[in-house]
């Protein structure tokens, strides 16, 4: 019995020493080749995937280069570039002295537009917080500048100060404006008086607002949709188009007092034969143009006793390029009309309704917006993560014709040596534009 059950213990101990000799060699052996569990588990989780993580960043740095678009033109005055996005908005400050443009890479930047023609362009930059801005606008007093929020779907406010050192702050104020737009947004816009901010949308709403954000008027434009909007740079009307082939054109109207009064209809732009794409004032607001998916562009007389039932004059008609998203711009002084077509950008004499220069390629993507500086001597536009700013020669050749017609007429020594220098100025200016080699950005 005693024989038995020392048997059974020897067995035991022996089967507890071969089960631990077996565990420490299996153990020496995963130590010894460690790369075995390692492929095993890389296998679950993506082999190589931190080897990969730096081709694929220069993939894309490639790839990014590669997509860069360059233009060339005799009349290019210059390329800002300093979006890491695509740039959705511009805009010129009354005062002249700034270009604004927003992009999506969350940034509003600032130009100084005295730098345009030099060889450095500077800018400062207002960060959007927690979203990106897809239109600006600038105040009246150049002193502001509105937004409008991609995914806030609502305005912002910027208040523009300098520092000490002369640079420029922004301060964005303490709250947006509330969400009224169930449409998606195609333009907002201030009023040169102050009195008011406008905003439209395609869905033939547009919302006349006090800068505190409470909705003064909503309007229904019944264009079925609304293709483009905007306020007058005299601060007196809104206009809209769409769909239908016609510009309906209102006046903000308010008291001696300041307090907003009413909305009135002013007067129409009759005459396209289809939907209006856009459409553009002169500085004075006296003139408009207007272009359409008829494949004409129009110019108006729009200086006219509206409330005495008197209709703008049309004052010419010219056959164009369009498509859906053409802008349009018109120079501070009436005479130069700017349009865009997909990657493309055509500058018409307005007196003669010919197409003076045509520039080919502007950017890698149809353009998103067409803005003549407040001296009409430079034409901005954007579509990809530049601005290109393009000198304006047929509005400086417009100027010297006008210049020669006025000598004609002077009566005395005293104005015609002065149209005379004038003349001469402008005539060196122009040969000096046009003498350039074609630059590239």
């Amino acid at each position: 019995m005693e024989v038995a059950a020392l048997g059974a213990l020897t067995l035991l101990l022996g089967a507890l020493v071969l089960l631990v000799l077996l565990a420490v060699t299996k153990r020496k052996e995963e130590s010894e080749h460690p790369e075995d569990t390692t492929v095993e588990e890389s296998s679950t989780v993506k082999p190589s995937a931190v080897k990969k993580q730096k081709p694929d960043k220069q993939q894309r740095r490639s790839k990014d280069k590669i997509i860069q678009h360059s233009f060339s033109h005799p009349l290019l005055a210059a390329t800002l570039k300093a979006h890491s996005g695509p740039i959705t908005c511009l805009d010129f400050s009354s005062n002249g002295k700034y270009l604004a443009s927003c992009a999506d890479d969350r940034t509003v930047r600032i130009w100084s537009t005295k730098d345009l023609t030099e060889r450095e362009h500077k800018c400062v930059r207002a960060n959007v917080e927690l979203d990106h801005a897809t239109l600006v606008r600038f105040s009246p007093d150049s002193k502001a500048f509105i937004t409008w929020l991609a995914n806030g779907d609502t305005i912002r406010i910027f208040k523009m100060s300098k520092k000490e050192d002369g640079s420029l702050n922004f301060k964005a104020a303490a709250e947006d404006f509330p969400q009224r737009h169930k449409g998606s947004i195609i333009n907002i816009g201030i009023a040169e008086t102050g009195k008011f901010i406008m905003s439209a949308s395609a869905d033939t709403t547009i919302l006349i607002w006090d800068l505190k954000g409470d909705v003064l008027a909503s309007l229904n434009t019944n264009q079925v949709t609304n293709a483009y909007a905007a306020v007058s740079p005299c601060g007196r009307f809104v206009a809209s188009c769409g769909f239908t082939p016609d510009v309906k054109v209102w006046e903000v109207c308010f008291g001696k007092g300041g307090e907003f009064r009413e909305v009135i209809r002013a007067f129409d732009l009759k005459g396209h034969s289809a939907g209006v794409h856009a459409f553009a004032f002169s500085n004075d607001s006296h003139r408009m143009a207007t272009v359409s998916k008829d494949g004409t562009w129009k110019l108006w007389n729009t200086d006219v006793e509206y409330r005495r039932q008197q209709d703008p004059y049309l004052l010419k008609t010219v056959s164009c390029r369009s498509s859906e998203g053409t802008r349009a711009a018109l120079s501070p002084d009436g005479r130069v009309l700017a349009l865009s077509e997909a990657c493309n950008v055509y500058l018409y004499n307005c007196e003669s309704g010919e197409l003076e220069e045509t520039f080919q390629g502007v950017h890698s993507c149809p353009l998103t917006d067409l803005r003549f500086d407040t001296s009409g001597l430079f034409l901005a536009c954007s579509g990809d993560r530049a601005v290109r700013v393009l000198h304006n020669a047929p509005g400086r050749r417009a100027n010297i014709n006008h210049l020669r017609a006025l000598l004609k007429t002077a009566q005395s020594e005293a104005m015609k040596d002065r149209l005379t220098q004038q003349l001469q100025e402008a005539t060196r200016a122009l040969d000096s534009v046009m003498s350039q080699g074609p630059t590239q950005d």
